[in-house]
């Protein structure tokens, strides 16, 4: 069981960056894989990024691979999202995640967060 809490978002111009950041609670936060996913008005919810138990395999998804990067740090039970050049078509609610299965299908993660808004403007 775990608990998720996203913060983050926030309203930038194109090519401006921000870091998003999950807060989990519970006592087994380092046994769950961790993955973030975006979802925009109209749309399904997409993938963006998962990493790990430890955190030493990652994988992005091609439309943000080299601006975004995932990270997780086990001791403090948190996940981030790095994104850099951030455009127009990134605006999204963005997702955290919990599974236990390393996967890219939003149906295979166990527990989600609320979501934080991320709006880029051109």
């Amino acid at each position: 069981q775990v608990q998720l809490v996203e913060s983050g978002g926030g309203l930038v111009q194109a090519g401006d960056s921000l870091r998003l950041s999950c807060a989990a609670s519970g006592r087994t936060f380092s046994s769950y894989h961790m993955a973030w996913f975006r979802q925009a008005p109209g749309k399904e919810r997409e993938f963006v990024a998962r990493i790990n138990r430890g955190g030493d395999v990652k994988s992005h998804a091609d439309s943000v691979k080299g601006r975004f990067s995932i990270s997780r740090d086990n001791a403090k039970s948190t996940v981030s999202l790095q994104m850099n050049s951030l455009r127009p078509e990134d605006t999204a609610v963005y997702y955290c995640a919990a599974g236990s299965t390393l996967t890219r299908s939003p149906d295979e993660y166990d527990y989600w967060g609320q979501g934080t808004q991320v709006t880029v403007s051109s």
